[in-house]
């Protein structure tokens, strides 16, 4: 018979852990485990658990950033005592910096605290089995911001190019030919040439083939 997740909950406010143990407990698929309201507390309490639980909720609230803490120190393969404990922040600060944090701690998952009983449900049975879950306005900012990320080499290495320009050429790099360009960017094809030709004198080439190396070295058209 399977076992089913051990989970346990680390936040600071004792009513959002009230509310979270009511959830849990209501729910047989899963062993609600016990709480702390500390980072300290919570390691004292998973130190004791035989089995260690599946799954840790850490409540993340700004400014105080010690659920960060309590992530990395679970997540961290020296630590003794806490096999196999999965982290899933749950947090009302969706920023990047927040979000991007706590996947560099090793979480598993970042949830508003808005969520509902059964995307809490969906979260912690994915983080048991070792997959990672993010609720859906997280996920829009995580690919917004390694969207960015990714621009950035390309940003450093042509900075005189505008964005449609670079556009242009992460297309052409991609062996997109002026026709194909205009119809992915709904622009008309004399349109397109012009960039191209601003493009061309901004990087000094005169030739596809040469203003592609050029762009794939800087990491368009990949």
């Amino acid at each position: 018979m399977t076992r089913v997740p051990r989970v346990f909950v680390v936040d600071k406010y004792p009513l959002f852990r009230a509310g979270i143990r009511s959830t849990l407990e209501s729910i047989t698929s899963l062993d609600f485990v016990g709480e702390a309201g500390t980072g300290e507390d919570a390691f004292r309490e998973l130190g004791r658990l035989e089995p260690a639980a599946d799954v840790v909720l850490v409540g993340l609230q700004p400014p105080d950033r010690s659920g960060i803490d309590v992530a990395r120190r679970l997540s961290a393969v020296t630590e003794p005592g806490y096999p196999g404990s999965r982290v899933l922040v749950i947090s009302s600060n969706e920023d990047d910096e927040a979000v991007v944090a706590a996947l560099r701690a090793g979480a598993y998952g970042y949830l508003v605290r808005w969520m509902d009983r059964d995307e809490l449900l969906r979260a912690i049975d994915t983080v048991a089995a070792g997959g990672a879950v993010f609720s859906p306005m997280v996920a829009d900012r995580l690919r917004t911001y390694f969207s960015a990320v990714h621009d950035l080499p390309s940003r450093m290495a042509f900075p005189a190019l505008t964005d449609r320009e670079r556009e242009i050429l992460d297309l052409l790099a991609r062996g997109h030919d002026n026709r194909r360009i205009a119809r992915a960017l709904v622009l008309s094809e004399k349109t397109v040439r012009n960039h191209v030709s601003k493009v061309f004198m901004k990087l000094q080439v005169s030739k596809r083939a040469e203003a592609a190396v050029r762009a794939r070295d800087a990491g368009l058209g990949i």
